[in-house]
């Protein structure tokens, strides 16, 4: 019986085994979180031809939006751990465990980190028709306004809706935040005049600031980006200390099998490194690094975020 049961047992390994070197033997499903529009889907869609190229069969690319990224997490960590899913994501997958209080998931151990890919800012932009063409002046026409100015994000818990927070508890302002399903239709709503203000990432941005349909007034590093560079950071054009990045990253169930986190963190290193001019221009900045570097950002991102969410004293819910 026993040594039946070793047979059994290395019958699997040797199974688990040839998956492995055979990996990717079908398509990849990518699950992206978001609506089509927004930051983490342009990004995946000017680079994911390439991965399909490199990894040698299709990527298909699904957005499963809703609840802040949270069930596009959801369905990325509840699927099978073969390879065959995988997630990009952002920021707010170290936001949402404060902005929440239930999670149908824990990231880092429901989770497993490949790399992250990118970092970049958001960038404060206008309508035409808000009469502030600087950081100061939108906060001193805030502060004459009160309640009157409205801010448009993709959903509570994202990166744009925590950097406008942050933006209204330094300046000492408060502008009436509107949740939309995506950042794309909070730029047709910014672009309409339905919203006044926004915060939304470079590559959401870009092509509307180039087309002079938005105004930009300030991007949310600390220093300026070289995609524009006339556009001051937050901190120097008016409030000091003001800081909030975005990062986009790719990530798998957990207990998919070591040597395929391997291969696909190889591969899209090595991609994501050749598409450094590319997305610079779209204001982002390629990091691209180990699977332990990534888990290490999202444990310190996820920190982080927890005291500045506590500090502005924005409640769960």
């Amino acid at each position: 019986m026993k040594v039946l049961l070793l047979v059994a047992q290395l019958v699997l390994v040797a199974a688990a085994v040839a998956q492995e070197t055979d990996y990717p033997s079908r398509p990849i499903r990518q699950i992206v979180p978001f609506p089509p529009g927004g930051g983490v889907d342009i990004v995946t869609r000017i680079v994911g031809a390439k991965w399909s190229e490199f990894l040698g069969q299709p990527i298909v690319v699904e957005n499963r939006a809703g609840a802040s990224g949270i069930i596009g997490v959801d369905v990325a960590a509840k699927a099978p751990p073969d390879g065959y899913t995988l997630l990009i994501s952002q920021t707010s997958l170290a936001i949402n465990p404060s902005m929440f209080k239930k999670m149908p998931y824990e990231a880092l151990r429901d989770l497993a980190p490949i790399t992250q890919i990118v970092d970049g800012p958001n960038v404060l932009v206008v309508h035409p028709s808000v009469p502030a063409r600087s950081v100061k002046q939108l906060i001193a026409l805030a502060r004459s306004r009160p309640d009157s100015l409205i801010i448009g994000s993709p959903g509570q818990g994202t990166s744009p809706h925590l950097s406008a927070e942050l933006f209204n508890a330094m300046a000492g302002i408060k502008m009436v935040q509107v949740q939309y399903k995506g950042a794309g239709m909070a730029l047709v709503g910014l672009i309409s005049g339905e919203i006044g203000v926004m915060f939304p990432t470079t590559p959401t941005a870009m092509g509307s600031i180039k087309a002079k349909r938005i105004i930009p007034l300030g991007v949310t590093t600390a220093k300026r980006v070289s995609a524009l560079p006339d556009v001051p950071s937050i901190a120097e054009a008016g409030l000091p200390g003001y800081e909030s990045t975005q990062w986009f990253g790719i990530l798998a169930p957990a207990g998919t099998p070591r040597p395929i986190i391997d291969r696909l963190n190889q591969e899209i290193v090595r991609i994501m490194h050749g598409y450094r001019e590319r997305l610079s221009g779209e204001g982002m900045e390629v990091v691209a690094g180990t699977p332990e570097a990534f888990a290490a950002h999202i444990r310190m991102e996820t920190e982080k975020w927890a005291k500045v969410i506590k500090a502005m004293g924005l409640k769960p819910e």
